[in-house]
């Protein structure tokens, strides 16, 4: 009796031994493997091991096309990561988390391809702008306002959805910055900006700011704001703009504490290498 069940035992061993192993064994090292190669920015090798994996159905194969796109982005294929985002979305994948980065990086992605040239790449971040969920609505206006221009000002009602709706401040801030270059009348009108105080007699009510390419004799920056919102001008200002300050001798960050008391008058002209910079107060 102890033979026979002794042989048994051996049997069903045996059995096991002989049994193919786990599908899921091998691909979680392959998953291992793929990761491990992405973060050491090997990303050509990675994406040959997540492409046969995505060729599958199910949440892992669903995981894997996400992986797939993240390697052709990290290769700086942007075109093709863009392609491949958007076979993703399209697998309708369950898991919010990709899907809403997988969302924020098309918009990155047609945002660096329409400033390359790709006009066609501007549908997407205006389909963008109208996304239901928050976080990539948000994401596509200050990217879409980043672009400036006609572009740029489709980002315009999103941007004062920010700042009457949002309560985190830095974002707001960004959103008002963009504003001002692109509706500075909208933060003068109620929108969830500041109001500019009643007009004072004898007190300036509006800051004027006019930047000029050298030799040119229309502005290539035109900012008029409320005085109230003159704080923000000064931290919008591009960087070219503010190295021309400081070459004269003006800080940027500072110069409005200094401005304040001033009756309206033209506050100063900056000439250097590259801008002519005109400020006053009015």
């Amino acid at each position: 009796m102890k033979r026979t069940k002794r042989a048994a035992l051996f049997l069903l061993c045996a059995a096991l031994a002989a049994a193919p192993v786990s599908a899921t064994a091998p691909a979680e090292a392959d998953v291992r493997s793929a990761k491990a190669l992405f973060f050491d920015k090997r990303y050509p090798e990675a994406r040959a091991i997540w492409e046969p994996l995505a060729a599958g159905r199910g949440p892992e194969a669903d995981a894997a096309a996400y992986w797939v796109a993240r390697c052709s982005e990290g290769a700086g294929e942007h075109e093709r990561a863009f392609r491949e985002y958007t076979s993703f979305l399209t697998r309708r994948p369950a898991d919010s988390t990709l899907v809403e980065e997988a969302r924020t990086a098309r918009v990155s992605l047609a945002a660096r391809l329409y400033r390359g040239g790709r006009a066609n790449y501007l549908n997407p971040l205006r389909e963008a702008l109208g996304d239901r969920n928050r976080t990539v609505r948000y994401f596509a206006a200050l990217q879409v306002a980043g672009l400036g221009g006609e572009a740029g000002a489709l980002a315009v009602p999103v941007l004062r959805e920010i700042v009457a709706s949002e309560r985190d401040p830095d974002l707001v801030d960004r959103a008002r910055l963009h504003l001002l270059r692109l509706d500075p009348a909208s933060l003068a009108g109620g929108g969830g900006g500041t109001a500019p105080p009643a007009p004072r007699a004898g007190r300036a009510e509006w800051v004027k700011v006019r930047v000029f390419e050298r030799g040119q004799s229309q502005p290539k920056v035109s900012i008029n704001v409320p005085f109230a919102l003159a704080d923000l001008l000064f931290k919008a200002l591009p960087d070219d703009v503010r190295r021309e300050l400081r070459a004269e001798g003006y800080d940027a960050d500072s110069l409005w504490d200094k401005l304040r008391a001033l009756p309206p008058t033209r506050i100063l002209e900056v000439e250097g290498e590259g801008d002519r910079v005109q400020i006053w107060i009015e």
